[in-house]
């Protein structure tokens, strides 16, 4: 087995899991399931006292001898290497027909005490052979067993004794075959899904630290140019950007530890009075709402506070706007609400329509949330985060904030390019 697949498996499911479904992977395993199998050759006790107790000549001794250890070998490499595999070669079928044929010999030869070989025999088919070629060919050799113990006058009460066995442990022998299968799919399911998680995860932080870093190393640039514009002429101003730096730095470590420990959550009160700063720090004027009281979830609240920071820091580095507004509405028609920022700047240059990491990133946030992005570019670049409104823990409808202050327009146009 392949290393990737084995890493793969053993992450997805407990050390301890049983191997059922899987060919044996190491000595022990193929010990433990030898084992398994040759319990089963106790019910060749018939036959094998038929020859230790001497009533053939030495011929036919030896020769019985050496029939039943190859027959015996035939099965359990059959069994052994194949009950796992989902396409038999053509040896498979040629070791059946080698266990039918031994059969048939020896108790033709040496008597009923070799009947059970067929009970043995339907196991096999059972075991190795499709679920389409088992069902018949497990009947047939119940038949066939049925019609040899005819001719060689074998006692009713044996016959019928092998004849229960031979179909109900063929069958039964199909029933573990698609148990392995379905196990094996089962682990395989499994596998993937922890897979899809792993995946689910890396996106997860991807999205995390762009909006993170994005918006804090926006920060960062504008206020280091902001204070090598102040020097030497304004040092204490420039020394007070350079606080603010530092500040900034620091707070976007933690939230960069947050994100990657998976407990961060932001909230559009954190991210309002952020955007406010980083606004008036570009020379931006910002037009935003004091308070929002709309009814929200934690999670579409934090997919709402996502969409304000990358909005945000794409108007500061990309729109070259001189406005913007932010408005927080709430459609109790929809039963939504809805962050609406808008700039006067450039919008997307000829040919930049195509999303960014970023927008594909918040586009993904918001449907998780149960919401949408939708973006238009008209004489500047209008964002809008949508995501459904929460009225089951007694919010009033009518009590959403959300009206931009210092008379701001209206929500219908937004920032993020």
């Amino acid at each position: 087995m392949p290393a990737g697949t084995t890493q793969q498996r053993e992450s997805a499911e407990p050390r301890d899991a049983p191997a059922i479904g899987r060919a044996p992977e190491n000595r022990r395993q193929a010990v433990v399931k030898l084992v398994w199998v040759a319990m089963w050759m106790l019910y060749l006790g018939a036959p094998v006292s038929d020859l230790a107790e001497g009533g053939h000549n030495l011929t036919a001794t030896v020769l019985g001898w050496l029939g039943l250890t190859a027959f015996v070998g035939a099965y359990l490499g059959i069994v052994f290497l194949r009950t796992n595999a989902e396409h038999q070669p053509r040896w498979v079928y040629g070791q059946l027909l080698l266990l039918g044929a031994l059969a048939l010999l020896m108790t033709f030869t040496l008597g009923e005490a070799f009947l059970v070989l067929f009970v043995y025999l339907a196991v096999g088919c059972g075991a190795v052979l499709p679920g389409r070629q088992a069902r018949w060919a497990i009947p047939l050799v119940t038949a066939v067993l049925a019609a040899v113990a005819g001719l060689t006058g074998a006692a009713r009460d044996l016959v019928l004794s092998l004849l229960v066995p031979c179909l109900l442990g063929g069958y039964a022998m199909m029933g573990v075959r698609q148990l392995v299968r379905t196990t094996r799919e089962l682990r395989e399911a499994r596998a993937a899904v922890a897979q899809l998680a792993a995946t689910e995860e890396r996106l997860r932080l991807a999205r995390d630290l762009h909006d993170l870093l994005g918006h804090s190393l926006s920060l960062i640039t504008l206020k280091s140019e902001l204070a090598g514009r102040m020097l030497p002429g304004r040092p204490e101003d420039a020394a007070a950007q350079v606080a603010d730096i530092e500040r900034v730095s620091r707070q976007a470590l933690v939230d960069v530890r947050e994100a990657v420990s998976g407990y961060r959550r932001p909230t559009l009160a954190a991210e309002l009075a952020g955007a406010r700063g980083v606004l008036r720090a570009a020379g931006i004027r910002a037009r935003l709402p004091g308070t929002v009281t709309a009814p929200l979830t934690p999670e579409a609240e934090a997919a709402l506070a996502w969409a304000l920071r990358e909005a945000v820091t794409n108007v500061v580095r990309h729109s070259g706007a001189c406005r913007c507004a932010v408005t927080v509405d709430e459609d109790e028609d929809e039963g939504t609400v809805r962050l609406t920022v808008a700039d006067d700047g450039r919008g997307p240059g000829a040919g930049g329509t195509r999303r960014g990491n970023g927008l594909t990133g918040l586009g993904e946030r918001l449907l998780l949330a149960g919401g949408r992005l939708e973006t238009v570019a008209d004489g500047g670049f209008t964002l809008r985060a949508v995501v459904p409104a929460d009225y089951a823990h007694g919010h009033d409808p009518g009590a959403a904030g959300g009206g931009p202050v210092d008379g701001a327009r209206g929500p219908g146009r937004a920032a993020g390019t």
